[in-house]
């Protein structure tokens, strides 16, 4: 009976390190978290960021975080000459792929700042994924280098 007591403990333990092991290759990686500094009575602001996708594809479904009353996946397109920001459903996120979130295009939005963001500071964020769950990261409050953001200045 003891023997057969250690292997059913044995069956569980290796049945809870697949399941994570599992869980680790599909979860995405996210990285170079990044929000724009704001001022003094600006409601909203923007947040930027890295996702990789794991072994599997996975869908960002939402975000929080405590900086501000409700946080939004946006993206900015083009309307004839006029750049428009609307709130997005999801963002796909393809099995090994990255996915970056950058000004000018998908984004995540801060809206009803609690304060300024300001130069230098940090705070979390909480990524809610279809399949990965919540994945939390910190984001730092920086002026990104016109350079970081693919644009070039040119005479």
């Amino acid at each position: 009976m003891k023997i057969l007591e250690c292997l059913t403990h044995a069956l569980w333990a290796m049945a809870a390190t697949l399941a994570l092991s599992a869980h680790a290759q599909t979860a995405p990686k996210v990285e170079a978290a990044w929000a724009r500094p704001t001022v003094e009575g600006q409601a909203a602001g923007g947040g930027f960021l890295k996702i990789t996708g794991g072994a599997t594809g996975d869908r960002l479904l939402g975000a929080s975080s405590g900086v501000s009353k409700s946080t939004e996946l946006h993206t900015m397109d083009m309307d004839g000459n006029v750049m428009r920001m609307r709130p997005i459903e999801a963002i796909d996120i393809p099995a090994g792929g990255t996915v970056e979130l950058k000004p000018g295009g998908k984004h995540v939005m801060f809206m009803g700042l609690a304060q300024p963001l300001k130069v230098g500071t940090t705070f979390a964020l909480t990524l809610r994924f279809e399949k990965a769950g919540e994945v939390k990261v910190e984001v730092q409050v920086a002026v990104q280098p016109p350079a970081a953001a693919g644009a070039e200045h040119k005479h």
